[in-house]
Formats: C-alpha cells, sequence, structure tokens
C-alpha cells in the first residue's frame, strides 16, 4: 500500500531484504550503487525513488513498531526450515559511536567507550542470539547504560515473549552482577545460566581443581567441574588459547623491558619519570604486574639511572600456569554436567567471539 505521497513501503521492504541476503552493506551504499547495479527496480517496477536514504531509514523505523511480531515469526521459521533450537542463548552487549555534538535528547550519551573514544557519544546494542546465530532479540539503549544492569530485564522479555522454558544463558563475565545471579537462582522457575569469571577467583578453587583429572569436551578443549555454594565452576583449557596468550604476554613484556631500560638511559625529573611510567603501564596492560620497579626517593636527586625493575618470577610462573585457561560458572547441576558439555563448548566460542 503506498503513502499519501506514493511512496511504496513494500517494494523499499523487499529492497531491503534482497539487499540484506543478496549482497549486505549500508543503506548509502544500496543508495548510491547496489541498487542501480541491480535488477530491483526491474523486478519491482519501481525507479530510484524508493531507494533514497531518507526513504530506507524511515521504512527501518516503520519496522520497529513490528518487531515483537517479527521476531516471532521468524522464530518459528527458523525451527521449520533449519531445525533450529532455543535452549542455548547468548547474550552480550556492544556499542556505537557518533561523531556529532552531544546532542540534548535521545540515547546518544557518553559512555564506556569499546571503541576506544570517549571523546564520543554513542548507543549501547544489546542482543539475544542462538549458538547458530539466530536472533532472538535486541535493543538499542542510551549509551552510558551499564552493562550490568541490563540481564534481568532481557530475562524477562525473552520470557513474556518466547514462554518460561529450560533455557541456558551464556554470557561474559562483565553482564551478570552477583545480586542479578542470584535472584536467577532463587525465582520460582531458576534461570539457568554460564557465565565468565574472573581468573582472581581461581586461587581460592586451585587446591579443588588440582586433585581432579581434565575431561575432554572438544578435541583442543579439556574441562575439570567443581562445585561451590549451589554452583558449578568450570576450568577450561584451550591449548590453542595457551600458545595465543603466551606469545601476547611476551610480546608485551619484552616491549616493556624494553622501554624501561630507555627511561633508565635518560635523566628526568620524578614527576616526569612518573607519568613515563604510567605510560608504559597503559601500554604494556597485564605485563606490567611481573615487573617489580624501585623508584628513587622522593627527596633524592633527580638521577633516573637510580631506579631498578626486576621479573618478578613467581608471577611469571603463575601466569604461565593460568594461560589458556577460563574459569566459568553456572547454576547446572553437576550430575547433568556431561550432557551439557556442548553448552560448555559454545561458551568457549562466545568468548571468543566477544568483545
Amino acid at each position: 500500500m503506498a503513502s499519501r505521497k506514493g511512496t511504496q513501503w513494500l517494494a523499499v521492504l523487499k529492497t531491503l531484504v534482497a539487499y540484506r541476503l543478496i549482497d549486505p552493506g549500508s543503506e548509502w551504499r544500496l543508495h548510491r550503487q547496489w541498487y542501480a547495479d541491480s535488477a530491483m527496480g526491474d523486478l519491482l517496477d519501481e525507479d530510484l525513488s524508493i531507494a533514497q536514504p531518507d526513504t530506507l531509514y524511515r521504512c527501518l523505523d516503520k519496522l520497529v513498531a513490528h518487531k515483537r511480531a517479527l521476531f516471532s515469526f521468524l522464530t518459528q521459521r527458523w525451527q521449520t526450515l533449519f531445525g533450529a533450537r532455543y535452549e542455548v542463548l547468548l547474550y552480550d552487549l556492544t556499542s556505537t559511536y557518533f561523531e556529532c555534538d552531544v546532542p540534548q535528547t535521545g540515547k546518544r550519551r557518553h559512555g564506556y567507550s569499546r571503541d576506544h573514544r570517549p571523546d564520543c557519544v554513542q548507543v549501547v546494542i544489546a542482543l539475544v542470539v542462538t549458538p547458530e546465530g539466530f536472533p532472538l532479540a535486541y535493543e538499542v539503549m542510551a549509551g552510558n547504560t551499564a552493562d550490568n544492569t541490563t540481564l534481568q530485564d532481557f530475562v524477562e522479555r525473552i520470557e513474556a515473549q518466547y514462554g518460561q522454558a529450560q533455557r541456558i544463558w551464556v554470557m561474559d563475565r562483565g553482564i551478570p552482577t552477583e545480586a542479578v545471579l542470584e535472584t536467577l537462582r532463587s525465582r520460582s522457575v531458576p534461570v539457568s545460566y554460564l557465565v565468565g569469571t574472573p581468573k582472581g577467583r581461581l586461587s581460592a578453587l586451585e587446591k579443588a581443581f588440582l586433585a581432579l583429572p581434565w575431561e575432554q569436551a572438544r578435541e583442543s578443549v579439556q574441562v575439570k567441574l567443581v562445585e561451590r555454594d549451589g554452583e558449578l565452576y568450570i576450568l577450561a583449557r584451550s591449548h590453542g588459547r595457551v600458545d595465543k596468550e603466551r606469545a601476547m604476554r611476551q610480546r608485551r613484556l619484552k616491549r616493556l623491558v624494553k622501554r624501561l631500560k630507555e627511561l633508565q638511559a635518560q635523566r628526568l625529573e620524578r614527576d616526569e619519570l612518573l607519568l613515563k611510567l604510567g605510560a608504559a603501564k597503559k601500554e604494556a596492560g597485564r605485563a606490567y604486574a611481573l615487573i617489580e620497579i624501585d623508584l628513587p626517593p622522593q627527596e633524592q636527586a633527580a638521577q633516573t639511572q637510580s631506579f631498578q625493575f626486576r621479573l618478578r618470577r613467581a608471577k611469571l610462573r603463575q601466569v604461565r600456569r593460568r594461560e589458556g585457561h577460563y574459569l566459568l560458572r553456572s547454576n547446572l547441576a553437576k550430575e547433568s554436567s556431561n550432557n551439557n558439555l556442548n553448552t560448555y563448548d559454545w561458551a568457549f566460542w562466545f568468548r571468543g567471539n566477544s568483545r
């Protein structure tokens, strides 16, 4: 049906869908190149007017009102055509920034920038997908939205649209808070989850893990399982990640040592030295914790050569033991864990492909 101005919105929608399936790109590229080079105009008996940027964006805006119904229809089609299953859901957030003045209204706000552009406003995008990549829901939120405030709302939204079921939510460690996880566990119908856990917690569980044998989860991944306080902790070891993380650590540590030697050769005021050490720390990242630095006393004359540094060998041995290891936690029962090793496998995929 055409609008009052004669715009054939169904033809615009067909153009957008065909473009996404055949040669996906930006709406600007569709307008400037793809529509003219394709046969869409002939197939739809429409001229370039339906591929104007404003028209394309307005069509997308009109689809937002039908988002829930569209996802419900698509999930049924994916299940019919591809046998898609929805027992395991991957949840993650990303952001996109805008190089513009700060608007007075809308969702564009300053926040934590994954793109390392804190000077730009941004929006946060949350997405729920299946392990095969079929999306179930998304939401565009204000750019200053904290990751750990979004999970509970999305769980309730999925249940409201698709009903309650024994789903397993897989997510990165920065998304849920301890309070949210406790809420998920204590619900009348508990929500199962598998979430990344900081390696620092491994210290408290290291002895328990050492006493257990490794179980093969897939060809290059082994796991150990330990129960604590009603949760199941999964220590995963990926042989491919060992080599990758070790190479990254060695590269950063080598650059850091080189930089520290350069600073030792310079004559700097104490404050200037501290600034340069701070810059070296930022560039080195976690490798900086492997170096112990003795700074000259504050009252000492400016002699940069007097600061010394040494390798923290005990810390290095600990880091080497943990390279390629990931600690996950879940409220799945241990007796059912053997049936859920594929779930853990998807968790490793998720951690490797997120952020």
